[in-house]
């Protein structure tokens, strides 16, 4: 919000071209106001404020924007400069902004980079897309379990200036494997000459660099973590992965999945950044599959024109009828998406969920069954609209089928996000329309089914 109010004052000292005052401003401000203020400039105008910046602050600035105001950035600024912020950068964040880089800008970044943190940067590249070993960082305080408390403290004043965090301290042994950590306020309270072995408990919580990163966000919420170690497959320490980190990870997991949920695919950028082609291959796709499932709907109510020519008022309720199947089954997918992100429920709960839903869905469709059958009956008291079709064979038929609709929409719902994680697909895919789509279908065929039943053996009409 700050950088927001002082863009017109920023702007106003750029134009006056006034470099020193320009220089004194950008000082005054913290790096996260500056980003923000950063953010609403032009490409032009962001170029000169990041050749004014003095080095570390111009490193901290550029962390803290999105990687699309980092591309241009790169691409505005001359190599130097480049170089200068690629090697000052945290490995992990410097992982994220080269994986989105395009193939030529990536290589000509990675030449720009020190042979030491030329290395760093192609193994954290060398890990899978959505690994937790992209987001880690090396530089974290690691100590041995033979050393005194002493040597540890001393170790973190000369080492500890460039470790993303040391609150967190981790034990290591001769062959580098994590066997503990500790919290710097144990050191703190410990006698000077105590051993490290001394105040360990050998529980500890660490992730593999192979894990998805979902299961970081996971880990986090669980034990509340501000840092977890990151080991490799034969428990060597490798590095650590921040909350700062598991929470950029978690934005872009929700805004992935809100975008599914909703029907399209995940789209990776600002709104107004997204340019309209983009905009319509992310949506124009789902919407098609969409379109095609529900030329079904027809087919199923070309089917059942006998049973609308036997009773014509049958038609005007099926939008109720399958907008209710929809709109139950669209409830059912997002709790459980939701939990199964949350790890509330697993594959192996589908049998706890069907039982719970098939009580639920019952319970939904019978409220709104009543809920239909005293519309009719009322509706019946001050119009003859219904007299054709017996109002309470009519209010009967909505009741039963709604029953049997919502029950459809509940189990449909709830159950196949589980089926799609059982197969290792996202269970976001279930998407509200998806699952109001299959719904909408085999709730035609249930609403008929139930009308042409209760018609042929209640009324005289054929």
């Amino acid at each position: 919000m700050l950088g927001k109010l002082l863009e017109p004052e920023l702007r106003e000292i750029i134009r006056s071209g006034n470099l020193r005052n320009l220089r004194s401003f950008l000082m005054t401000m913290e790096a996260p106001d500056l980003a923000e203020l950063i953010d609403e400039l032009p490409i032009n105008e962001m170029v000169v404020v990041f050749r004014l910046l003095p080095r570390q602050q111009s490193t901290e600035v550029f962390e803290l924007l999105p990687l699309e105001i980092q591309e241009n950035i790169v691409r505005g600024l001359a190599q130097g400069e480049v170089a200068q912020i690629l090697n000052d950068m945290a490995p992990d964040d410097r992982t994220l902004l080269l994986e989105e880089l395009p193939p030529n800008v990536t290589v000509q970044a990675l030449s720009l980079l020190s042979p030491e943190e030329l290395k760093l940067a192609k193994t954290l590249l060398g890990y899978p897309e959505d690994s937790i070993g992209r987001r880690m960082t090396p530089d974290y305080v690691r100590v041995r379990e033979n050393w005194t408390v002493a040597d540890a403290l001393e170790h973190i004043r000369r080492h500890g200036r460039d470790s993303e965090t040391f609150n967190l301290l981790y034990v290591i042994d001769e062959q580098g494997r994590l066997t503990d950590e500790l919290r710097l306020r144990e050191l703190v309270l410990a006698r000077a000459d105590q051993k490290i072995s001394e105040l360990m408990d050998r529980q500890f919580v660490s992730l593999k660099a192979t894990d998805d990163q979902e299961t970081a966000v996971n880990l986090f919420r669980k034990y509340d973590r501000i840092a977890l170690p990151v080991t490799d497959s034969l428990g060597h320490m490798i590095g650590i992965v921040t909350v700062d980190d598991v929470l950029d990870v978690a934005t872009e997991e929700a805004t992935e999945d809100i975008h599914k949920i909703g029907g399209m695919e995940a789209i990776d950028t600002p709104y107004f950044l997204t340019d309209i082609g983009t905009m319509l291959r992310k949506r124009g796709g789902w919407l098609v599959v969409l379109f095609v499932s529900e030329m079904f709907t027809a087919t199923a109510m070309s089917y059942y024109l006998w049973a609308q020519r036997l009773a014509p008022i049958l038609g005007i309720f099926v939008p109720l009828i399958i907008s209710s199947g929809g709109n139950s089954g669209s409830q059912a997918a997002s709790m459980i998406i939701r939990s199964l992100a949350l790890g509330e429920v697993t594959v192996a709960d589908w049998w706890r969920v069907m039982r719970r839903e098939v009580v639920s869905g019952f319970g939904l469709g019978s409220i709104l069954g009543f809920v239909g059958f005293s519309r009719v009956m009322l509706w019946s008291l001050f119009s003859k609209d219904y007299q054709q079709a017996s109002p309470l064979i009519l209010g009967t038929t909505i009741w039963l089928s709604l029953i049997g609709v919502v029950l459809w929409g509940t189990l449909t719902g709830s159950l196949l996000p589980i089926f799609l994680r059982k197969i290792r697909l996202d269970p976001a895919t279930a998407s509200a329309p998806a699952v109001a789509t299959m719904v909408d279908v085999v709730g035609l065929v249930i609403y008929f089914s139930v009308a042409s039943f209760i018609y042929l053996r209640m009324t005289h009409l054929i």
